[in-house]
């Protein structure tokens, strides 16, 4: 590779020493495929399953006569049905058996004025939104009775756009996941690699500056985020009506601080790490439960405090929350501007622990 790269470099350094790695990226068919095809395959399963949940009602089973449920009145009828898919039965045990296997959300009968649901803890999320939900239709029933008009109202509406879905939540964190693995695993691959292959030791030699090689590492490693960036957005809005809404064209730049970010975890690995194994092995350690912790996959709205605190230490999560604010909540350019700061202070801090470890020879 040495031989290929040496007239290059009297051609003009930066550029074929880019292309080379460029090359070298592409070639390497396992390279592209966790960098693109494999991060891909999680936007089309999450895209695939959530796309259009959110208008799924609940399942509910009516055990017998629920007169409760009969006699609502009117607006209340007819939110009732908006809000529960029901079917009834005689059978209390077939009832309850749908529940426990997770057929139905819940089950009720009439116990005299009582309305008891029979739920599963299975899912507690559901289980308190199904409670919730029918607690607040027999407080309307218990109003009708009295004979009583209530004096308050209640209308729940959204902040964001009606035709803002499920996958436009998705789609920012598997983007900043994505990122994250190939910047760390490319970077902590290629150090180990040309070290092991002596290849830096004479590039080290080459009429050629050691900072000229390390900027066409890194802007071959922002290319490739921004191709993946580009891909997960036309593969979103074709696939699953991703629509991109407020300053959306921020994430580029913040895109690319996280990129250098994640960078300089794979450099830290590869200076840490002896073998090329063990340097993505390294990343891995570090990359895959940051993705977890960060909001990559699910929410973290629910999760304990002290959880909270230990994500908002790491980088991606800043990425996520920032790429959220202005692709999809509608948020300016300077909601992007502390997420930038954070992700760029953390790439220069772990730049400069890596230099200082950095051996030219394992």
């Amino acid at each position: 590779m040495s031989s290929r790269i040496g007239p290059r470099i009297g051609r003009g350094a930066f550029g074929a020493v880019a292309v080379a790695i460029l090359k070298g990226f592409l070639r390497d068919r396992m390279s592209v495929f966790f960098a693109v095809i494999f991060p891909l395959m999680f936007l089309v399963l999450f895209g695939g399953i959530f796309n259009g949940a959110d208008q799924s009602p609940g399942k509910l089973v009516e055990i017998g006569a629920v007169p409760l449920v009969d006699h609502l009145p009117a607006g209340a009828g007819r939110a009732f049905h908006r809000s529960f898919d029901v079917s009834r039965t005689q059978d209390r045990e077939a009832a309850l058996a749908k529940v426990r296997k997770g057929d139905a959300d819940a089950a009720i009968e009439m116990r005299g004025d009582t309305l008891v649901a029979h739920y599963t803890q299975t899912d507690q999320v559901k289980a308190a939104v199904t409670q919730g939900t029918l607690s607040a239709f027999v407080t309307a029933a218990n109003l009708q009775a009295s004979g009583s008009l209530p004096q308050y109202s209640f209308r729940a509406e959204r902040v964001e756009d009606k035709s803002l879905k499920v996958i436009q939540f998705v789609t920012p964190g598997l983007l900043g996941w994505a990122v994250a693995m190939s910047a760390s695993f490319g970077a902590a691959a290629t150090l180990q690699g040309w070290r092991q292959s002596k290849l830096l030791r004479r590039l080290q030699l080459a009429p050629v500056r050691a900072r000229t090689i390390v900027a066409a590492r890194i802007l071959v490693t922002v290319v490739v985020a921004l191709v993946q960036m580009a891909v997960f957005v036309c593969l979103g809005m074709a696939l699953f009506g991703l629509q991109l809404t407020g300053s959306w064209w921020v994430g580029v730049p913040l895109l690319v601080s996280g990129t250098l970010s994640f960078m300089s975890i794979g450099l830290l690995a590869g200076a840490l790490a002896r073998t090329t194994e063990g340097a993505i092995n390294l990343a891995n350690f570090i990359v895959l439960p940051m993705a977890f912790l960060s909001g990559s996959f699910f929410s973290l709205d629910g999760t304990p405090a002290w959880l909270q605190t230990i994500s908002r230490l790491l980088p991606l999560r800043h990425l996520n929350d920032g790429m959220l604010d202005v692709m999809v909540r509608g948020q300016g350019p300077a909601a992007a501007l502390v997420p930038m700061g954070i992700l760029l202070g953390f790439a220069v801090v772990l730049t400069a622990v890596a230099a200082r470890l950095f051996r030219w020879e394992s």
